[in-house]
């Protein structure tokens, strides 16, 4: 999820991108197909739906959106930056796991293919992230490669039968701490003092011993997990580069806003889980906590990358747009409208902002592939014009 691009990082060769651009396409597609069948997996817990086998996809809505989507689409960046067509296997792993969930069912593929699948590709990220250790070790990349071990071991608690509360905070391990290893590694231009390094070391093992605890002792390693997360957004809000970039304008502001209204959506969170006495301490609780994580925070940073990091694996180009701040200013009021349905039992403003959060994301994919694709017509018409005037 680099918003840079990651094929040029330092020490990490990456031109080539490892394979060529329509091979990555598929992969990035199977992703979205979980990414839909993730929504659709979410509506079916908020509202009965009338489609085929609606209980068992919604069954499997947190693996489709965290393994099936985002998973796919780390994996693939993560091949991309590293450029060996070996750690492609990853991300195809994963968009197969992806899709032998949505394939379930009576006469579906048997249940322990997915989780099986997810735990392939996130050994193949770990693996990818070992090779970049190689080539550049630095405090970056030592925390995107604990992310992808935290990511591994949640999917080996669910591939021998665990529940969802104990894989849960593995899961959103692994995507916080490869964010926040993407944020240090742009942390250089504005570099934390040798005293905030210490502290984000500090701040990560808390976190990530709170994810493992959670994992195999539940409440009080959730309790640790939670102050892990508060500590985390107060240091991405004091370091992130984002407080400076928020002065800026068009896609530079659009970032930072992004980042600072996800690292928001952090801290709550953590806020909710100490509260609480733990995220599976009440079911209200655990689905507002929960979503101000994987809502709130990570799709903040997705909405805020995107336009970088699809040019970065795809080719396309996404110019910023103002109506980007569309998509994102949906998604935080339905998500506000959620969490006070969790936190005051309305089942019905729980359901209202569920069905606006999907309506956020899909607005957000109509809005990205909408500006590459308007992109892309007005470079082939400059290029014709161009060709025009030769002729």
């Amino acid at each position: 999820m680099n918003p840079s691009n990651s094929s040029q990082r330092p020490g990490v060769p990456g031109t080539a991108g490892g394979l060529p651009v329509p091979l990555r396409l598929p992969l990035l597609a199977l992703g979205f197909v979980a990414l839909f069948a993730g929504i659709l997996a979410g509506l079916a817990r908020l509202v009965p739906l009338q489609i085929d086998h609606a209980s068992e996809l919604a069954a499997v809505h947190g693996p489709l959106m965290i393994c099936g989507f985002l998973g796919t689409v780390i994996g693939l960046e993560r091949a991309v930056a590293l450029s060996r067509r070996w750690a492609f296997a990853g991300p195809l792993a994963t968009a197969l796991g992806g899709a032998s969930l949505i394939a379930g069912g009576p006469a579906g593929v048997p249940e322990l293919v997915g989780p099986a699948l997810f735990f392939l590709g996130s050994l193949i990220l770990c693996l990818a992230n070992g090779a970049v250790l190689r080539l550049r070790m630095a405090d970056d990349t030592i925390v995107m490669a604990l992310g992808a071990l935290a990511w591994a071991g949640g999917n080996l608690l669910w591939l021998s039968g665990a529940g969802f509360e104990a894989v849960v905070p593995l899961w959103a391990a692994f995507l916080i701490l490869t964010i926040a290893g993407e944020r240090l590694e742009l942390s250089r231009l504005m570099p934390p003092t040798r005293f905030g390094r210490k502290l984000f070391a500090l701040v990560v093992a808390v976190l990530g011993l709170g994810a493992l605890l959670a994992a195999l002792w539940g409440e009080n390693g959730e309790m640790l997990f939670g102050a892990g997360l508060i500590a985390l957004a107060a240091w991405l809000v004091r370091y992130d580069v984002a407080r400076r970039t928020v002065r800026t304008e068009k896609l530079p502001r659009f970032i930072a806003i992004c980042l600072l209204s996800g690292y928001a959506w952090l801290a709550l969170a953590g806020v909710l889980i100490l509260a609480s006495g733990g995220i599976s301490a009440d079911r209200m609780v655990y689905d507002g906590a929960l979503h101000a994580i994987f809502l709130g925070f990570v799709f903040s940073m997705i909405f805020g990358h995107a336009p970088v990091i699809l040019p970065a694996v795809t080719t396309f180009q996404v110019p910023y747009r103002p109506w980007f701040y569309l998509h994102l200013a949906l998604l935080h009021l339905s998500l506000a409208l959620r969490l006070v349905g969790d936190l005051t039992a309305n089942d019905a403003l729980r359901g209202h902002g569920g069905h606006v959060n999907a309506a956020a994301i899909i607005l957000f994919v109509v809005a990205t592939v909408s500006s590459a694709i308007a992109a892309r017509l007005a470079r082939s018409r400059k290029a014709a014009l161009a060709s025009g005037r030769k002729g």
